[in-house]
């Protein structure tokens, strides 16, 4: 990956994992993997809260469904790793039900609420419920928060590189699968616990833009934003927000050359990425009369 932390900066119970797991496996550890085992206590333990209840937890959309609206948003991100690691799991976790190559093949209510992901993930301003109206508003309310959780995965997938090595979409789309999203609570033990809510979007959004860090909660917020930032974040966080697939090794590069570390390089882009899936989630949630924990 572009930042050499998420490939060797683990802790030391978490580098005995990946190596046991990868042995046992024969397969090296997945990009997403070693992204989400990286300083958890700042990211991951909220976001996996709320992507293993968003992906596997009761809901109106059958799992092959959740699988395949993950998908759509990889395809709006233009990220080749998470449309084919989603696309398979669309295959392992539907058994036929709904083929990834065909749209057509989704039922209409999941291709209605397709259309209103993807215009609230482009152009939130524009969110506009009256395509979904005759949903149940609790089926909108699940298929926001799975929007959300790929919404920042994808943005960070192309900002750090992730690359689908061989052999890793067999074993890794089943692995997840088979734990539903959800990972060994001694490897997330980094840190402090949040201040725990019931609501785990309000916890994600605490940890990432407001708990003390390396960077200075002022600086994440205005990546999250999109306010003005010093230089040289200004158009690097741009690009994580609204354009992720144009970021190349060159981009990260030249931020390191900079000046920042690579700590502070992970911290805004996870800012930057939370913060616009946040605003499209907000949109989302603002257009069915909710008011989201700002």
């Amino acid at each position: 990956m572009r930042l050499s932390i998420l490939d060797h900066g683990h802790s030391r119970r978490t580098k005995l994992f990946l190596t046991l797991t990868s042995t046992v496996s024969r397969v090296d550890s997945p990009d997403i993997v070693k992204l989400l085992l990286y300083r958890p206590g700042f990211l991951t333990r909220p976001l996996l809260e709320l992507t293993a209840d968003a992906m596997r937890g009761p809901s109106y959309w059958t799992t092959a469904e959740r699988e395949y609206l993950a998908m759509c948003t990889a395809q709006l991100h233009r990220c080749p790793f998470c449309i084919d690691t989603h696309a398979e799991l669309t295959r392992i976790a539907g058994h036929g039900e709904i083929d990834p190559d065909r749209p057509a093949s989704a039922r209409p209510p999941l291709s209605a609420v397709r259309e209103f992901l993807d215009t609230i993930s482009r152009t939130p301003d524009r969110a506009d419920p009256a395509g979904v109206a005759d949903l149940p508003e609790q089926a909108l309310v699940e298929a926001l928060r799975v929007n959300l959780v790929w919404n920042i995965v994808n943005r960070l997938a192309n900002a750090f590189g992730f690359t689908l090595r061989e052999g890793q979409l067999h074993s890794g789309t089943r692995a997840l699968h088979r734990f539903g999203y959800r990972f060994p609570g001694f490897l997330l033990a980094d840190g402090a616990r949040p201040d725990g809510s019931d609501d785990a979007v309000a916890d994600l959004r605490h940890s990432v833009l407001h708990r003390p860090a390396t960077t200075a909660p002022a600086l994440r917020l205005a990546a999250a934003s999109g306010d003005p930032l010093p230089e040289p974040w200004q158009a690097y966080a741009a690009a994580v927000r609204d354009a992720s697939y144009t970021i190349t090794d060159s981009d990260i590069d030249k931020l390191l050359a900079a000046g920042p570390n690579e700590d502070q390089v992970f911290e805004v882009t996870v800012a930057a990425a939370v913060g616009a899936a946040l605003e499209s989630f907000d949109a989302g949630m603002s257009a069915l009369g909710h008011t989201s924990t700002s």
